[in-house]
């Protein structure tokens, strides 16, 4: 995949996990207004459940490390929430595939909640404890970030007017979001954003290639395979014992591979046989 290439008006592809996550995204918005207007007692209850409070959090409630990016906090929101989560995430999906881009999404709005959730215990930047916090932009900013690692040089159209080289155009959602937790008027929610770009530059630069699942999954069955060859080659070493108690002689290889003995005796310069 180039790492820069020219601007296209045209709209990018709207399926696979990009879809996914924006059906999930956009569906949660609509089922808790709708729930919001026919019980508004219980969606309080819900919500108050649902949105990350890192207070809660350490009392049990770890479900909302995950719950919070589903919460939308108004109609403009989800909107440009999904804009830039379209945008940026097919053009990673395209490149690393499905897998890839999801476990990527995921691991900016977990471990950015985890993070953020973490430093809120030290009270810096005026950081409460018992304030929540709710949205997709965790995830998003841990896309951008990835866009900016991957394609810096791809140049996009800012509102769709102003062309910018990607690096440049995350530089500035971190600058807002840095000059918002300095200002403290919505810390929590500036860290969440933070935490969620550092957890996905972690993830672009310590994940395998294919995603961490695959990873894992590559990693289990070599362990696997490992246990399968060592009883082989025990089973081996048994059995040469066993013959040579039976006055036979049988030899393995050090994988243990079976050698037959017109080959174990054969002269490797004799090229006779190759006629």
């Amino acid at each position: 995949m180039p790492r820069s290439g020219p601007i296209t008006m045209a709209l990018p592809p709207f399926a696979g996990t990009v879809r996914k996550l924006i059906f999930l995204n956009v569906g949660a918005f609509f089922a808790l207004a709708i729930l919001s207007w026919l019980a508004p007692s219980i969606a309080n209850f819900l919500l108050s459940h649902l949105i990350l409070e890192p207070l809660a959090v350490v009392r049990g409630e770890i479900w909302q490390l995950f719950t919070y990016s589903l919460v939308q906090q108004g109609i403009l929101s989800v909107l440009f929430g999904m804009l830039t989560l379209w945008f940026t995430g097919t053009l990673l999906e395209g490149a690393y595939g499905s897998r890839w881009l999801a476990e990527l999404y995921w691991t900016s709005v977990i471990g950015g909640a985890v993070i953020a959730t973490a430093i809120t215990f030290t009270h810096v930047f005026g950081l409460r404890t018992d304030v929540g916090s709710a949205g997709v932009w965790a995830g998003v900013f841990g896309l951008l970030v990835a866009i900016a690692m991957l394609f810096g040089d791809q140049e996009f159209l800012l509102w769709f007017l102003i062309r910018i080289k990607a690096k440049y155009l995350v530089a500035i959602y971190i600058l807002i979001a840095i000059a918002v937790l300095l200002k403290q008027a919505d810390s929590f929610g500036a860290l969440l954003q933070l935490s969620g770009a550092l957890s996905g530059y972690l993830f672009v630069k310590f994940a395998p290639r294919r995603g961490i699942a695959f990873g894992f999954s590559e990693r289990l069955f070599g362990l696997r395979n490992s246990y399968y060859r060592w009883k082989r080659r025990r089973a081996a070493r048994k059995f040469e014992v066993y013959m040579r108690k039976q006055n036979r002689e049988v030899h393995f290889d050090k994988e243990g591979r079976y050698v037959d003995p017109d080959e174990l005796h054969r002269d490797p310069k004799d090229k006779r046989w190759m006629n």
